[in-house]
């Protein structure tokens, strides 16, 4: 693969810290989570809706709501200490990315889970906020087997 070199680097410091702290893995991972979270999202209400109407939207999921998933997930231990939402918000990010290069899951994959994740009425903010913070722990949940242990 084109990013090889990206896995062979990240796997020579291979530790929770160096993983979930990582800010360029932050970085492609924003991408990941905000394009899957959108995907999974549009999917969601176009299969709920009761008309024939398909959305499409380009949401982007809030540092909140990644923080209270990895919280959730008791993965604050990938994180650095004392960080803040952003910081957390940015650790899970970081891990989504590496679990994207390390092709545990492919970008399909985590739309589809983050899809059969979502429950009630997405629409309004507050059920949307508590069915994303809940898909994105379960999907937490999910990839801990895929991270390493220390």
């Amino acid at each position: 693969m084109a990013f090889d070199f990206l896995l062979r680097d990240i796997n020579e410091n291979l530790s929770q810290k160096a993983i979930g702290t990582d800010k360029g893995l932050a970085k492609i991972g924003d991408g990941i989570v905000n394009l899957t979270y959108s995907m999974a999202k549009s999917i969601y209400l176009t299969k709920v809706s009761s008309s024939k109407t398909i959305f499409r939207t380009g949401m982007k999921v809030s540092k909140k709501v990644l923080a209270e998933a990895l919280k959730n997930a008791n993965m604050k231990n990938f994180a650095r200490s004392r960080a803040d939402s952003h910081d957390l918000a940015d650790t899970v990010e970081a891990l989504i990315a590496y679990i994207w290069i390390s092709n545990k899951m492919s970008i399909k994959e985590i739309t589809d889970f983050l899809y059969n994740n979502f429950s009630g009425n997405l629409n309004l903010r507050a059920e949307e906020i508590t069915s994303a913070t809940k898909a994105f722990t379960n999907l937490l949940d999910y990839t801990k087997k895929f991270l390493p242990e220390n």
